[in-house]
């Protein structure tokens, strides 16, 4: 497609000026794991519904070198989809680190080479998951450990012109991973905001996109259930619009604060509700920096709550039955392609679909 200077133009850039105004739509592969797609098929079928960008993990890449991740880009251009890479842990003090990966630095550096080479703006990292607020490495360490090694890599970061954005991932509360962002520099390191995660934290996710809002870059959206019982509160997530979170509220912040950032699903489905103990005393020592304000906010929305009384096949502890995991499978296609639905028809989210 070519402009009117007679410069070339993407699929994908040229939707973007034709509807400014709409956040651009996609999803995480993570929502749809068990189908074990790689990126062409995965590409095809985010040109199938029309979306704008698709956030791929690691597994759905056969190869980081080059010559292949040239050919993944080129499909991507013709289809008009933009693809960021999504990467893991980057702290070798978390229990999700992979010695494999070598250390931080490299590790990095790999990711900056992918994520430009695929021509995203950015690409997902972890500090860490919810059970290193269990071990005896408090999260502060952590956060020191990451900032030292993202310091490392500032300028290769800044000379590719890719911002790393971190996901609150059932570590950090959002106040931390803003401190984090700022300390380590805010002109290279962002936020990948997951709207599931606060619950995990004892956080309203509209409480949580106003802290990170402003250095959103990526984002995994999915909706939730909160709601009491007799030891504290429990939750569950949900498609798109089964939830109890105001998202027409939300897109309308999300579009204030990061207008630039992809508005990306990832629905996880088929899992049971979540207990959070938190009238029994020993819970908070894996919550020793939890805020008064935040915590707040989340018993308002528990209040509100009440258990997900639609439809769900949920995963059972232990093999399970061909019949049942193929349906488990299934689910997270439908799930997926419903919040998709909801996000386009009701939140009007999604730059090409009306085309």
């Amino acid at each position: 497609m070519v402009g009117a200077t007679g410069l070339a133009i993407s699929p994908f850039a040229f939707a973007q000026a034709l509807s400014p105004q709409r956040l651009s739509l996609g999803f995480d592969t993570y929502s749809i794991r068990n189908l074990r797609w790689k990126a062409p098929q995965i590409l095809d079928y985010a040109a199938g519904l029309k979306l704008d960008v698709v956030m791929m993990s690691p597994p759905c890449f056969e190869s980081f070198e080059e010559p292949y991740l040239q050919k993944v880009k080129d499909q991507a251009d013709r289809l008009g989809v933009r693809v960021f890479p999504g990467f893991g842990c980057i702290c070798p003090l978390s229990k999700a680190w992979n010695k494999k990966q070598g250390d931080p630095t490299t590790y990095l550096l790999n990711c900056i080479r992918t994520a430009k080479m695929l021509g995203a703006p950015a690409f997902k990292v972890l500090m860490g998951i919810a059970d290193d607020r269990k071990q005896s490495v408090p999260i502060p360490q952590m956060m020191e450990t990451a900032i030292k090694a993202l310091r490392t890599v500032r300028s290769q970061a800044l000379d590719a012109g890719v911002k790393i954005a971190f996901e609150n991932h059932g570590d950090m509360q959002a106040w931390q991973v803003k401190a984090l962002i700022e300390e380590a520099g805010k002109e290279f390191v962002g936020s990948c905001f997951d709207a599931g995660n606060p619950v995990v934290m004892l956080e309203d996710p509209l409480t949580a996109l106003e802290i990170l809002g402003p250095y959103v870059a990526a984002s995994h959206i999915r909706d939730s259930v909160v709601y009491e019982i007799p030891r504290g509160a429990a939750f569950q997530w949900v498609a798109l619009g089964d939830g109890m979170i105001d998202f027409k509220r939300f897109v309308n912040r999300f579009q204030e604060l990061c207008p630039k950032a992809p508005f990306l699903m990832e629905i996880i489905t088929g899992n049971a509700p979540q207990e959070q103990p938190f009238l029994e005393p020993e819970f908070w020592n894996e919550h020793p920096s939890a805020r008064a304000a935040e915590f707040a906010g989340f018993l308002a929305l528990m209040k509100k709550g009440r258990p997900f009384t639609g439809k769900m096949l949920v995963s059972r502890d232990g093999p399970q039955p061909p019949e049942y995991q193929a349906a488990l499978i299934q689910q997270q296609r439908i799930d997926l392609e419903r919040s998709m639905d909801y996000a386009k028809k009701t939140l009007d989210v999604g730059v090409r679909w009306r085309s």
